[in-house]
């Protein structure tokens, strides 16, 4: 590990939970690499996770081990609870979200979160249809109110050899999201934030589209940035080479067309299941009016293309909108500059009807993991000179984190 993830978890007392998954064998890993950080780790095991990792395998390597609410003096549930500066469960089964979710506090392990006045963080594991009901979506959704915080599921094989969302983040990545996080402010503590990214293709055959060179970097920089702020990430991504970050769900999709139905879902039919909606995405204006059921074939003269628009999707969000809620951020990527450059995104502001609008040249943003940009409101406009995205992305998300605080009553009041 190193000397500054040390530093960030040294002193930590942190209560490892294990609920019962067969990726429980991870959780011993993880305590001794937590232990490595100088953090002081105690494990609580469920009963069920006792099925697949013993007691003696965490005191074998020097660990307190808690197993029920009888094993210890006093209230053990509420010292434990005292004790701890950060909770985390991993791995994290979908009975024990559901307990956690409706407030059931049978055992020690739900009970001493239950009295928990710190960070909790959850990495659930199970299997992708188990991940995907939804009964634990809801359950998800009610923890994210409360401020209980995910990390992963990740896209994988699962024990029973399928593939899908469901699989445990390993225990490095765990380590390096506790880390990421340890510090972040909770100003969207219990905010929805949906974030689209990267480039739409619109097919022209089963082997050709049309696309454009967004890589997807910023979009990603600020779904990782709202999460680490405290809020709950939905990101709806077109085709890129990036993984998502953790504690982000995201969700991926080629056309501009599925971009608007999946935003569609996730938003609602009153487009208020969000606070905010930032379109980093690069939608295509244009599709082939037909597409080819077979690849087209080389001849004598280029095959004539017929386009027909897509739908203006951020436009037709800001005319459904009811008030205030989601706030709208729209991206405006143009090969101008200056005060063109600057004249071109409030037309953007105003005819799609959003709040913001980031705009910048594309030689300054695409392909690049540092970017220069302008961030275009009814009232102003801030410059921010040339940084890397993931930091452009920290001070973009702060100021929608203060606009949302101010204008949007908390969704977790």
């Amino acid at each position: 590990m190193s000397e500054s993830w040390a530093s960030t978890l040294t002193g930590k007392n942190i209560i490892l939970g294990i609920s019962g998954s067969i990726a429980a064998f991870k959780a011993a890993i993880l305590a001794r690499e937590l232990e490595r950080c100088g953090a002081c780790v105690r494990v609580i095991l469920t009963s069920s996770a006792e099925k697949f990792i013993g007691r003696a395998t965490f005191e074998g390597l020097g660990f307190e081990v808690y197993q029920d609410l009888w094993s210890g003096p006093h209230e053990l549930h509420v010292s434990l609870a005292q004790w701890a500066d950060l909770i985390v469960v991993a791995p994290s089964t979908a009975d024990l979200i559901a307990r956690l979710a409706n407030g059931h506090c049978n055992e020690l392990l739900s009970a001493t979160i239950l009295c928990a006045e710190v960070p909790i963080w959850i990495a659930p594991a199970m299997h992708p249809s188990m991940w995907k009901a939804e009964a634990t979506q809801e359950n998800i959704e009610k923890l994210n109110r409360r401020g209980i915080k995910l990390i992963g599921p990740a896209h994988g094989e699962v024990a029973s050899g399928d593939e899908g969302l469901g699989r445990l983040v390993e225990p490095s990545q765990i380590i390096e999201h506790l880390v990421e996080n340890t510090h972040a402010g909770s100003e969207l503590l219990g905010r929805h934030i949906i974030v689209t990214a990267g480039p739409t293709r619109e097919a022209l055959d089963p082997v050709r589209a049309l696309t454009n060179l967004s890589s997807g970097k910023m979009g990603y920089a600020i779904a990782a940035a709202a999460s680490a702020a405290g809020a709950r990430v939905t990101l709806i991504s077109g085709p890129v080479a990036l993984a998502p970050p953790l504690g982000v769900q995201r969700i991926t999709i080629e056309s501009a067309r599925e971009l608007q139905e999946k935003l569609e879902e996730v938003l609602g039919a009153e487009r208020d299941k969000a606070d905010l909606l930032v379109m980093a995405a690069a939608v295509a204006d244009y599709r082939p009016s037909q597409v080819s059921g077979a690849k087209l074939k080389k001849g004598e003269k280029p095959p004539e293309i017929h386009l027909e628009a897509n739908p203006d999707i951020i436009a037709n969000i800001g005319k459904e909108r009811q008030g205030q809620q989601p706030l709208l951020v729209a991206f405006a990527l143009e090969t101008s500059t200056g005060d063109e450059l600057i004249q071109a995104a409030r037309k953007k502001l105003i005819n799609k009807r959003v709040d913001y609008v980031v705009a910048n040249n594309s030689a300054d943003s695409l392909g690049r993991s540092d970017a220069t940009v302008c961030l275009v409101s009814p009232s102003d406009c801030i410059h921010y000179p040339e940084m890397k995205k993931a930091a452009l992305a920290s001070q973009l998300v702060s100021r929608w984190a203060k606009d949302i605080s101010e204008r949007l009553p908390s969704s977790h009041d």
